[in-house]
């Protein structure tokens, strides 16, 4: 049996999708689906029929979709119809296999171009080589996301020991645990208004200044922007030191990092809030606390319910109880604290590189299968 290649014009239909407004019906027997595939209401009627691929038109273009049932497709997707040289499910498994972002036209918002699609070079077996190939990749599939399935549990189920152990550590407090307000074991400095650091005043070299992303990511060498020592003075109330701690302020809010020795000398900027520990306590023991759940039940019933939007309420944060068990204490908990984290580190590595590799399966059993070698057969 002969491969051929051909265009996506001599091979289907580019169904463009339209406004749902006149056929948006709350009782409506067919989905409102847009490029990402999320049902947007329903309508009472349809433009494409079951067995249609969608590819996004704006948006989201690199993430094909196989649709069971009719549905009216917004202005945002393509419907892609397959004509008689092709089975409908081997029509989306192409999708599948192309890089739709090689056609991207879009400037900020990731858009494709009907004329372009319709250009598409595509390798058609004949239709019962097409079935053949469908159903090798419809179990291949079925297989691979039962097994992603079952590591991506293992995932979850390694990260859910480390927050039992948080919480079971501050739920279940030792014998004689007293509490003080976090403002009196803590010191707080909020970041410099903004106005403070404007980007003007940036030097290429000096002082470093931290951001946000320096607590996101917990590193402290790849630094973007500095400032000289006449500035450096000026601000010397927000210099970090080893041993404080950082929190994310705004955007990811809640990441806390510990500043380790050695790290370049500077300066907070205003999406940090900098945390210096008393002496009485271990500087893990305060960042392990705010990780878990307990903090979170804390700050929402001082906060009354509502959630803190900009850790600017830095008022609330200081009126917080954080449980104060000795030196002694402090340091096994951070001990066995450390040794779990460690093996969820482990394990989480093990369960993502194993998701991974079968997603890179996924990749490289759909680039066989437009070859011809699922089935043996060669393009002509």
């Amino acid at each position: 049996m002969v491969w051929v290649i051909k265009s996506w014009a001599d091979l289907l239909e580019i169904r463009s999708g339209r406004n749902q407004k006149e056929v948006l019906d709350s009782n409506g027997d067919y989905p409102i689906l847009g490029s990402a595939g999320k049902i947007m209401g329903y309508a009472n009627s349809y433009l494409c029929e079951e067995g249609t691929t969608i590819v996004g038109r704006k948006g989201t273009i690199d993430n094909p979709l196989y649709i069971n049932t009719n549905f009216w497709n917004v202005d945002t997707a393509f419907g892609l119809i397959a004509g008689d040289l092709l089975n409908k499910k081997y029509l989306y498994y192409f999708c599948k296999s192309f890089n739709f972002k090689n056609l991207d036209k879009g400037t900020t918002l990731p858009s494709l171009v009907k004329k372009d699609l319709l250009k598409i070079l595509m390798p058609v077996a004949p239709i019962p080589e097409q079935k053949r190939i469908v159903a090798i990749l419809d179990q291949a599939f079925a297989e691979i996301e039962l097994a992603r399935a079952h590591a991506q549990q293992n995932l979850n189920n390694a990260r859910e020991l480390f927050a039992s152990y948080l919480q079971q550590v501050f739920s279940q407090r030792g014998d004689g645990w007293p509490s003080e307000k976090f403002r009196k074991v803590c010191k707080f400095v909020r970041g410099p208004f903004g106005g403070a650091l404007k980007k003007n005043i940036f030097k290429p070299e000096g002082f470093a200044v931290y951001e946000q992303q320096h607590a996101i990511y917990d590193q402290f060498t790849e630094v973007r922007y500095f400032i000289d020592n006449k500035k450096f003075s000026e601000m010397s109330r927000f210099e970090l030191l080893s041993g404080d701690l950082i929190m994310s302020c705004s955007g990811t809010m809640g990441k806390i990092a510990i500043v380790p020795d050695g790290i370049k000398q500077g300066i907070i900027n205003q999406a940090l809030l900098k945390l210096t520990p008393e002496p009485q306590i271990n500087r893990q023991f305060p960042k392990i606390w705010m990780q878990s759940p307990n903090f979170q039940t804390e700050i929402e019933s001082l906060s009354q319910g509502a959630a803190i939007k900009n850790m600017a309420s830095v008022k609330i944060l200081k009126e917080i109880n954080l449980p104060l068990p000795s030196l002694d204490e402090q340091e096994k908990i951070v001990e066995i604290y450390n040794q779990i984290k460690l093996q969820t580190d482990n394990l989480s590595i093990v369960y993502e590189n194993k998701i991974k590799a079968l997603d890179e399966l996924k990749k490289s059993i759909l680039q066989k299968a437009f070859t011809g070698e699922l089935t043996k057969k060669s393009i002509g």
